[in-house]
């Protein structure tokens, strides 16, 4: 990505994750790593702040490369496009728990108030671009303090996360689905 090469990226290392990854064995033996880079502020219009985020393929134990996680204050959503790669976009409410399977091209939304976790489930690296409110500050505190998101993506498959009493089943999104015509409106103004 030759516009990324003048943009010195926030680094996110394994170390900055132990507290969120489902092998915590591993995690306390595993040598320190970059886990992936935020290249924040890449562009910047309508007050809307553009991001890039690059996760390699480095596996976490048996868990698959992922970012820290965090929730969104009411207001504030925001909106992933997978430029490279393969994207699981985890997101999270009190009520309502889903995964997003987005190829390139693919577009997620992350609802404001929502928490979210993006896994990286490719052999490759997987990058994606994000717009958002500069005015935006990530709550990282609910995902540290249940050790991860309600669920873990591993070699297994998905494993719930027992910090979280009573969580959702979780049930699986199409980023490609039909826009229903009842929010046509949204598109015809």
């Amino acid at each position: 990505m030759r516009f990324l090469k003048n943009k010195n990226p926030d680094i996110r290392r394994m170390s900055d994750l132990r507290e969120v990854l489902f092998d915590k064995e591993w995690a306390e033996k595993a040598e320190d790593f970059d886990a992936y880079y935020m290249y924040r502020g890449v562009d910047e219009r309508d007050n809307l702040r553009y991001d890039i985020t690059v996760i390699p393929f480095n596996m976490f134990g048996s868990e698959f490369p992922k970012t820290k996680g965090h929730y969104h204050p009411q207001g504030y959503g925001e909106i992933y496009t997978v430029l490279k790669g393969k994207a699981i976009y985890l997101i999270q409410t009190v009520s309502d728990v889903y995964a997003i399977y987005a190829n390139k091209g693919d577009v997620a939304v992350i609802p404001p108030g929502s928490g979210h976790i993006t896994i990286n489930p490719g052999e490759g690296e997987l990058v994606m671009a994000n717009w958002v409110s500069p005015e935006f500050s990530s709550d990282y505190g609910p995902i540290i303090e249940k050790e991860g998101g309600c669920y873990f993506y591993t070699k297994e498959g998905w494993v719930r996360n027992e910090n979280y009493e009573n969580s959702p089943e979780l049930r699986f999104e199409d980023p490609r689905r039909e826009i229903p015509d009842d929010v046509g409106f949204l598109y015809n103004t």
